[in-house]
């Protein structure tokens, strides 16, 4: 999934960033857009902070963190980002939230992953392009009572 290369980032689209709202992706992979973007590195059994990895990142999390598993790395991640990007999310995607019965917390920190790649890309002054490369897509599991489409495991 991510290029040999870390100096080369997956690149970031509206359509990638819909994926992952609509959690149509892996965790692992939301976070290794994070990790590069942090200057972490794939290591053998994990990724680590690199040269690149701003020091308090490096310092509270050496081993890259799970932002979506963990709360404590999905709190630093929303207070990183800053005050004129918080509504990015709703500006540029026009995301409104999720439903009642979508909200629990990993959809509301892969929101938090999403808004943290836009403030990214504008800290920057990237603009964020409508296509790009996906995350190979999950099936939608199927809610065995109802039918209907249900929570996906973490993965």
């Amino acid at each position: 999934m991510l290029p040999i290369d870390v100096s080369e980032l997956w690149p970031l689209s509206r359509e990638l960033l819909l994926q992952i709202l609509e959690d149509r992706c892996t965790d692992q992979f939301v976070c290794e857009r994070i990790w590069e973007r942090l200057g972490y590195v794939p290591a053998a059994e994990h990724w680590a902070a690199g040269p690149a990895t701003p020091e308090p990142w490096a310092q509270a999390f050496p081993q890259a963190p799970q932002v979506i598993a963990e709360r404590p790395a999905s709190v630093r991640l929303t207070r990183s980002i800053a005050k004129e990007h918080k509504q990015l999310l709703k500006q540029q995607l026009q995301f409104a939230g999720y439903r009642i019965g979508e909200l629990y917390p990993r959809r509301t920190r892969r929101a938090t992953a999403v808004s943290w790649l836009l403030a990214w890309l504008a800290e920057r002054s990237e603009a964020l392009a409508e296509k790009g490369p996906l995350a190979p897509e999950l099936p939608v599991p199927e809610d065995p009572v109802s039918g209907h489409p249900g929570d996906r495991a973490v993965a």
